[in-house]
């Protein structure tokens, strides 16, 4: 079975097992339901500040990414990110390990009232291993870095044939002191309608989880499917980084 690797940021196991135990004690219950209801779901804190400085100082030591994307050279905006190397810092695969299962059970829930055959393993080790052998060996979390008047387009982060239907994103500067603007942005593209737009608050060390490309939503004649993009608006002043964990690796 494929195991996947973790390097360090200084955190003691203790500390690690206290994520894992605090991931199991979220209320799986009412992210569900936001996320069925509203398109994304708040976890709460997930990080101390102390922690949110640590993976920020990370970015500076290029060791640690397989590598840098300017979002202006591609059209994505403005503003720039990182995907880490192989093996991940512990705490972000603690993160990513720890939120797969109870996300699993959401994506397969989704996948089968959208008539979806698609199933999801228990495990996210599991899960890597159907990527790894469809040839998505490349890790996808990442840190993004946005300055005074940076921005992120709305997209959708598909990187292969296999794609988790679910992801998070933790914030890790303080809107309160470190930027201004910046907002984290989701739109809905519905048939037949207009797109609904929904901004979400989010502060230091919080996490927000939400689709990756379509979610299930109920119609009077059924479940129908809706088109998900995500973005951040402009930042008007400051910085601002995010911790992205996506669960499907990428070619």
């Amino acid at each position: 079975m494929h195991t996947h690797q973790v390097s360090r940021l200084p955190e003691t196991p203790t500390d690690l097992m206290m994520r894992a135990r605090h991931t199991n004690a979220l209320d799986w219950t009412q992210i569900a339901a936001d996320l069925d209801e509203h398109g994304c779901a708040l976890t709460g804190p997930l990080l101390p500040a102390e922690t949110c400085t640590q993976l920020i100082e990370s970015y500076e030591d290029e060791a640690r990414f397989r590598s840098t994307i300017v979002m202006a050279r591609h059209g994505f905006g403005e503003g720039e990110y990182k995907y880490f190397a192989a093996p991940l810092p512990a705490t972000v695969a603690t993160l990513r390990a720890g939120f797969y299962p109870a996300l699993a059970k959401i994506a397969n829930r989704w996948n089968e009232r959208l008539g979806i055959p698609q199933r999801f393993p228990a495990t996210l080790d599991d899960y890597l291993a159907r990527c790894h052998k469809a040839g998505q060996k490349r890790p996808t979390p990442l840190l993004l870095k946005y300055g005074p008047g940076d921005y992120n387009c709305l997209h959708q982060d598909l990187y292969g044939e296999h794609v988790f239907p679910l992801q998070l994103a933790i914030l890790l500067s303080d809107p309160r002191r470190d930027f201004s603007g910046g907002e984290f942005v989701l739109t809905e593209q519905r048939p037949r309608r207009q797109s609904r737009v929904e901004v979400v608050p989010i502060g230091q060390g919080e996490g927000v989880i939400f689709p990756v490309h379509h979610r299930p939503v109920a119609g009077a004649r059924g479940t129908y499917r809706v088109t998900m993009r995500h973005g951040v608006s402009r930042l008007r002043s400051g910085h601002r980084m995010t911790l992205g964990i996506i669960f499907h690796d990428a070619k």
